[in-house]
Protein backbone atom coordinates (compact mmCIF):
# COMPACT_ATOMS: atom_id res chain seq x y z
CA UNK A 1 0.00 0.00 0.00
CA UNK A 2 1.21 3.42 -0.92
CA UNK A 3 1.22 5.74 1.90
CA UNK A 4 -1.04 8.81 1.98
CA UNK A 5 0.43 11.89 2.18
CA UNK A 6 -1.77 12.98 5.31
CA UNK A 7 0.38 15.89 6.48
CA UNK A 8 -1.34 17.98 3.45
CA UNK A 9 -4.87 16.38 4.24
CA UNK A 10 -7.17 19.31 5.27
CA UNK A 11 -10.01 17.33 7.92
CA UNK A 12 -12.29 20.10 8.06
CA UNK A 13 -12.74 19.61 4.57
CA UNK A 14 -14.09 15.71 4.96
CA UNK A 15 -16.16 16.63 7.60
CA UNK A 16 -17.64 19.14 5.84
CA UNK A 17 -17.93 16.47 2.74
CA UNK A 18 -19.81 14.31 5.35
CA UNK A 19 -21.87 16.25 7.11
CA UNK A 20 -19.34 15.78 10.58
CA UNK A 21 -20.07 12.37 10.25
CA UNK A 22 -16.56 10.26 10.72
CA UNK A 23 -15.33 9.57 8.09
CA UNK A 24 -12.42 7.58 6.34
CA UNK A 25 -10.85 9.07 3.66
CA UNK A 26 -9.01 5.92 2.43
CA UNK A 27 -11.61 4.19 0.20
CA UNK A 28 -12.29 0.88 0.92
CA UNK A 29 -11.57 -0.59 -2.22
CA UNK A 30 -8.68 -0.41 -4.86
CA UNK A 31 -9.04 2.02 -7.95
CA UNK A 32 -11.01 1.04 -10.56
CA UNK A 33 -8.34 0.05 -12.73
CA UNK A 34 -8.03 -2.77 -9.81
CA UNK A 35 -11.71 -3.57 -9.34
CA UNK A 36 -12.54 -3.30 -12.59
CA UNK A 37 -16.27 -5.31 -11.93
CA UNK A 38 -17.56 -3.96 -9.25
CA UNK A 39 -17.23 -0.46 -10.58
CA UNK A 40 -18.93 -1.46 -13.60
CA UNK A 41 -21.77 -2.71 -12.05
CA UNK A 42 -21.72 0.35 -10.08
CA UNK A 43 -21.96 2.75 -12.84
CA UNK A 44 -25.46 1.93 -13.56
CA UNK A 45 -26.71 3.44 -10.36
CA UNK A 46 -25.53 7.07 -11.41
CA UNK A 47 -27.23 8.85 -14.57
CA UNK A 48 -24.83 12.23 -14.26
CA UNK A 49 -23.64 12.69 -17.88
CA UNK A 50 -19.70 13.52 -18.97
CA UNK A 51 -16.79 11.55 -20.66
CA UNK A 52 -15.06 11.19 -17.18
CA UNK A 53 -16.08 7.85 -14.86
CA UNK A 54 -18.27 8.68 -12.04
CA UNK A 55 -19.57 6.28 -9.53
CA UNK A 56 -22.05 6.70 -6.44
CA UNK A 57 -21.66 6.19 -2.96
CA UNK A 58 -23.00 6.27 0.26
CA UNK A 59 -21.25 6.88 3.96
CA UNK A 60 -21.76 3.37 5.29
CA UNK A 61 -19.31 2.18 8.39
CA UNK A 62 -17.74 5.63 8.91
CA UNK A 63 -16.37 4.66 4.67
CA UNK A 64 -17.32 5.90 1.52
CA UNK A 65 -18.84 2.69 0.22
CA UNK A 66 -19.97 2.27 -3.48
CA UNK A 67 -24.07 2.07 -3.60
CA UNK A 68 -26.05 -0.98 -3.71
CA UNK A 69 -28.90 -1.91 -6.25
CA UNK A 70 -31.66 0.69 -5.63
CA UNK A 71 -29.96 2.23 -3.26
CA UNK A 72 -29.85 6.51 -3.31
CA UNK A 73 -26.45 7.69 -3.61
CA UNK A 74 -25.82 10.75 -1.88
CA UNK A 75 -21.65 11.39 -2.75
CA UNK A 76 -20.01 10.79 -6.25
CA UNK A 77 -16.76 9.39 -6.58
CA UNK A 78 -14.63 10.19 -9.41
CA UNK A 79 -11.28 8.85 -9.50
CA UNK A 80 -8.31 10.18 -11.91
CA UNK A 81 -8.77 10.73 -15.82
CA UNK A 82 -8.10 8.46 -18.51
CA UNK A 83 -6.12 9.52 -21.99
CA UNK A 84 -5.40 12.89 -21.06
CA UNK A 85 -1.96 14.36 -20.28
CA UNK A 86 -1.40 14.31 -16.51
CA UNK A 87 -3.98 12.00 -15.99
CA UNK A 88 -3.08 11.10 -12.11
CA UNK A 89 -3.71 15.02 -11.39
CA UNK A 90 -6.97 15.55 -12.49
CA UNK A 91 -8.34 14.76 -9.00
CA UNK A 92 -6.29 17.20 -7.16
CA UNK A 93 -7.19 19.45 -10.08
CA UNK A 94 -10.71 19.69 -9.49
CA UNK A 95 -10.54 19.64 -5.80
CA UNK A 96 -7.94 22.55 -6.01
CA UNK A 97 -10.09 24.65 -8.42
CA UNK A 98 -13.30 24.00 -6.55
CA UNK A 99 -11.44 25.08 -3.47
CA UNK A 100 -10.31 28.04 -4.86
CA UNK A 101 -13.38 29.23 -6.16
CA UNK A 102 -14.82 29.12 -2.50
CA UNK A 103 -12.21 30.07 -0.64
CA UNK A 104 -10.78 32.53 -2.16
CA UNK A 105 -14.29 33.79 -4.72
CA UNK A 106 -16.92 33.10 -2.38
CA UNK A 107 -18.47 31.43 -5.03
CA UNK A 108 -21.06 28.83 -3.25
CA UNK A 109 -19.98 25.10 -4.19
CA UNK A 110 -21.02 21.57 -3.45
CA UNK A 111 -18.70 20.28 -0.94
CA UNK A 112 -16.01 18.23 -2.10
CA UNK A 113 -12.80 16.60 -0.80
CA UNK A 114 -9.97 14.30 -1.90
CA UNK A 115 -9.72 10.88 -1.11
CA UNK A 116 -7.40 7.81 -1.54
CA UNK A 117 -7.60 4.56 -2.67
CA UNK A 118 -6.04 1.42 -0.70
CA UNK A 119 -3.17 2.09 -3.13
CA UNK A 120 -2.71 5.73 -2.21
CA UNK A 121 -4.34 6.83 -5.72
CA UNK A 122 -6.16 10.27 -5.08
CA UNK A 123 -9.91 10.45 -6.41
CA UNK A 124 -12.36 13.63 -6.37
CA UNK A 125 -15.44 13.08 -4.03
CA UNK A 126 -18.21 15.49 -3.70
CA UNK A 127 -21.82 15.46 -2.29
CA UNK A 128 -24.85 15.32 -4.02
CA UNK A 129 -26.72 19.07 -3.43
CA UNK A 130 -29.66 17.27 -5.23
CA UNK A 131 -30.04 14.86 -2.49
CA UNK A 132 -31.34 15.72 1.34
CA UNK A 133 -30.22 14.71 4.56
CA UNK A 134 -32.82 11.91 4.55
CA UNK A 135 -32.01 10.84 1.12
CA UNK A 136 -35.13 12.29 -0.77
CA UNK A 137 -34.14 13.71 -4.39
CA UNK A 138 -34.51 17.52 -4.83
CA UNK A 139 -35.97 18.93 -7.87
CA UNK A 140 -33.03 19.83 -10.07
CA UNK A 141 -32.81 21.08 -13.90
CA UNK A 142 -29.58 21.82 -15.91
CA UNK A 143 -29.77 24.22 -18.61
CA UNK A 144 -29.74 21.78 -21.43
CA UNK A 145 -32.88 19.78 -20.02
CA UNK A 146 -33.93 23.42 -19.06
CA UNK A 147 -33.99 24.73 -22.36
CA UNK A 148 -35.35 21.44 -23.79
CA UNK A 149 -31.61 20.72 -25.72
CA UNK A 150 -31.20 17.12 -26.58
CA UNK A 151 -28.47 15.68 -28.65
CA UNK A 152 -32.01 14.16 -31.14
CA UNK A 153 -31.95 17.64 -31.91
CA UNK A 154 -29.09 19.47 -31.58
CA UNK A 155 -26.90 16.65 -32.52
CA UNK A 156 -23.70 14.91 -30.28
CA UNK A 157 -22.18 18.09 -29.50
CA UNK A 158 -25.99 19.39 -28.39
CA UNK A 159 -23.93 20.26 -24.67
CA UNK A 160 -21.25 23.18 -26.24
CA UNK A 161 -22.94 23.95 -29.94
CA UNK A 162 -27.05 24.75 -28.49
CA UNK A 163 -26.00 28.06 -26.19
CA UNK A 164 -24.46 30.82 -25.72
CA UNK A 165 -23.21 32.18 -22.25
CA UNK A 166 -25.90 34.95 -22.48
CA UNK A 167 -28.37 32.74 -23.55
CA UNK A 168 -27.80 30.98 -20.26
CA UNK A 169 -28.15 34.28 -18.99
CA UNK A 170 -31.74 34.71 -20.52
CA UNK A 171 -32.43 31.73 -19.39
CA UNK A 172 -32.12 32.24 -15.61
CA UNK A 173 -33.96 35.92 -16.40
CA UNK A 174 -37.12 33.98 -17.68
CA UNK A 175 -37.07 31.06 -14.79
CA UNK A 176 -35.83 32.16 -11.63
CA UNK A 177 -37.75 34.52 -9.40
CA UNK A 178 -35.03 36.23 -7.65
CA UNK A 179 -32.26 36.53 -11.17
CA UNK A 180 -31.26 40.01 -10.36
CA UNK A 181 -29.14 38.27 -7.50
CA UNK A 182 -28.26 35.20 -9.42
CA UNK A 183 -27.41 36.25 -12.44
CA UNK A 184 -24.42 38.10 -10.51
CA UNK A 185 -23.77 34.54 -9.44
CA UNK A 186 -23.68 33.44 -12.62
CA UNK A 187 -21.68 36.61 -13.72
CA UNK A 188 -19.05 35.49 -11.28
CA UNK A 189 -18.62 32.25 -12.05
CA UNK A 190 -18.34 33.49 -15.76
CA UNK A 191 -15.71 35.14 -14.77
CA UNK A 192 -14.03 32.66 -12.46
CA UNK A 193 -13.60 29.75 -15.40
CA UNK A 194 -12.05 32.14 -17.54
CA UNK A 195 -9.79 32.96 -15.51
CA UNK A 196 -8.96 29.22 -14.33
CA UNK A 197 -9.19 28.11 -17.80
CA UNK A 198 -11.94 25.83 -17.23
CA UNK A 199 -13.15 24.65 -20.83
CA UNK A 200 -15.51 22.62 -19.95
CA UNK A 201 -18.17 24.73 -18.50
CA UNK A 202 -20.91 23.52 -21.02
CA UNK A 203 -24.63 23.84 -20.47
CA UNK A 204 -24.80 20.57 -18.54
CA UNK A 205 -22.36 21.98 -15.90
CA UNK A 206 -24.95 24.76 -14.58
CA UNK A 207 -27.93 23.67 -13.11
CA UNK A 208 -31.17 25.22 -10.94
CA UNK A 209 -32.22 24.06 -8.31
CA UNK A 210 -35.49 24.19 -5.96
CA UNK A 211 -35.55 26.31 -3.07
CA UNK A 212 -37.57 25.45 0.26
CA UNK A 213 -40.26 28.06 -0.94
CA UNK A 214 -40.01 26.06 -3.80
CA UNK A 215 -38.86 28.53 -6.43
CA UNK A 216 -35.57 28.30 -8.29
CA UNK A 217 -32.12 29.66 -7.81
CA UNK A 218 -28.85 28.50 -9.57
CA UNK A 219 -27.21 25.69 -7.68
CA UNK A 220 -23.92 25.16 -5.99
CA UNK A 221 -21.16 25.34 -8.80
CA UNK A 222 -19.88 21.89 -9.70
CA UNK A 223 -17.23 20.59 -12.07
CA UNK A 224 -14.85 23.27 -12.25
CA UNK A 225 -10.99 22.37 -13.20
CA UNK A 226 -8.20 23.61 -15.24
CA UNK A 227 -8.96 21.91 -18.88
CA UNK A 228 -5.06 22.99 -19.80
CA UNK A 229 -3.71 20.81 -17.47
CA UNK A 230 -5.33 17.67 -19.12
CA UNK A 231 -5.60 19.32 -23.06
CA UNK A 232 -3.30 22.02 -24.03
CA UNK A 233 -4.71 24.33 -26.54
CA UNK A 234 -8.34 23.65 -24.96
CA UNK A 235 -10.64 26.38 -25.92
CA UNK A 236 -10.96 29.47 -23.87
CA UNK A 237 -14.43 28.65 -23.57
CA UNK A 238 -16.46 25.91 -23.51
CA UNK A 239 -19.22 26.87 -25.53
CA UNK A 240 -18.96 27.44 -29.34
CA UNK A 241 -20.78 30.78 -29.60
CA UNK A 242 -18.93 32.07 -26.62
CA UNK A 243 -19.94 34.38 -24.60
CA UNK A 244 -22.71 36.41 -26.89
CA UNK A 245 -25.72 35.75 -28.27
CA UNK A 246 -24.51 36.86 -31.77
CA UNK A 247 -20.92 34.67 -31.33
CA UNK A 248 -19.08 37.81 -31.53
CA UNK A 249 -14.89 36.41 -32.33
CA UNK A 250 -12.58 38.60 -30.62
CA UNK A 251 -9.42 38.61 -32.57
CA UNK A 252 -7.37 41.33 -30.45
CA UNK A 253 -7.98 38.59 -27.66
CA UNK A 254 -10.46 38.91 -24.49
CA UNK A 255 -9.85 41.64 -21.98
CA UNK A 256 -11.89 43.25 -19.33
CA UNK A 257 -14.13 45.47 -21.69
CA UNK A 258 -15.28 42.16 -23.24
CA UNK A 259 -16.60 41.00 -19.48
CA UNK A 260 -17.53 44.60 -19.06
CA UNK A 261 -20.07 44.36 -22.22
CA UNK A 262 -20.54 40.76 -21.51
CA UNK A 263 -22.41 41.56 -17.84
CA UNK A 264 -24.11 44.43 -19.18
CA UNK A 265 -25.61 41.68 -21.78
CA UNK A 266 -26.51 39.77 -18.78
CA UNK A 267 -28.91 42.89 -17.03
CA UNK A 268 -26.29 43.41 -14.51
CA UNK A 269 -26.06 47.32 -13.69
CA UNK A 270 -22.45 48.99 -14.73
CA UNK A 271 -22.07 49.71 -11.35
CA UNK A 272 -22.14 45.64 -10.05
CA UNK A 273 -20.13 44.65 -13.13
CA UNK A 274 -17.36 47.14 -12.10
CA UNK A 275 -17.35 45.84 -8.77
CA UNK A 276 -17.21 41.82 -9.64
CA UNK A 277 -14.37 43.11 -12.02
CA UNK A 278 -12.29 44.45 -9.69
CA UNK A 279 -12.81 42.07 -7.01
CA UNK A 280 -11.94 38.57 -9.25
CA UNK A 281 -8.69 41.10 -10.54
CA UNK A 282 -7.26 42.08 -7.06
CA UNK A 283 -4.41 40.49 -5.46
CA UNK A 284 -4.68 37.43 -3.89
CA UNK A 285 -1.42 35.66 -2.31
CA UNK A 286 -3.83 32.50 -1.37
CA UNK A 287 -3.86 31.54 -4.40
CA UNK A 288 -0.36 31.01 -5.11
CA UNK A 289 0.01 29.41 -1.35
CA UNK A 290 -3.43 26.92 -2.40
CA UNK A 291 -1.49 25.95 -5.64
CA UNK A 292 2.04 24.97 -4.00
CA UNK A 293 0.29 23.20 -0.97
CA UNK A 294 -2.15 21.12 -2.98
CA UNK A 295 -1.33 17.53 -4.52
CA UNK A 296 -0.57 18.46 -7.82
CA UNK A 297 2.70 16.91 -9.44
CA UNK A 298 5.26 19.86 -9.41
CA UNK A 299 4.76 20.45 -13.32
CA UNK A 300 1.24 20.75 -13.17
CA UNK A 301 1.61 22.86 -10.21
CA UNK A 302 3.34 25.49 -12.38
CA UNK A 303 1.19 25.10 -15.55
CA UNK A 304 -1.75 25.94 -13.00
CA UNK A 305 -0.57 29.01 -11.62
CA UNK A 306 0.92 30.21 -14.89
CA UNK A 307 -2.14 29.45 -17.02
CA UNK A 308 -4.34 31.97 -14.10
CA UNK A 309 -1.54 34.49 -13.94
CA UNK A 310 -1.98 34.54 -18.35
CA UNK A 311 -5.62 35.01 -17.93
CA UNK A 312 -5.43 37.57 -14.98
CA UNK A 313 -3.01 40.05 -17.53
CA UNK A 314 -5.65 39.55 -20.53
CA UNK A 315 -8.35 40.29 -17.88
CA UNK A 316 -6.46 43.57 -17.28
CA UNK A 317 -6.28 44.38 -20.54
CA UNK A 318 -8.49 47.80 -21.12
Amino acid sequence: MTPIPFQQYTAAQLRHLSGGIKVSPVLPFESPAKELLAFNDNRGHISLSGAQSKYSVVIRDGQFQLTKQGEQGTHILKPALTDFDNCADSPANEHLTMQIAEKVFRIETAANALCFFRNGEAAYVTRRYDVAADSTKIQQEDFASLAGITPERYGRDFKYSALSYEDIGLLIRRYIPAWKIEIVKFFDLILFNFLFSNGDAHIKNFSVIKNQDGDYRLAPAYDLINTQIHLPGDSVFALQKGLFADGRSFPMGISGQTFVDFGLALGIPEKTVQRELSRFTADYPAIQTMVENSFLSEPSKHLYYSTYHTRLISFLRA
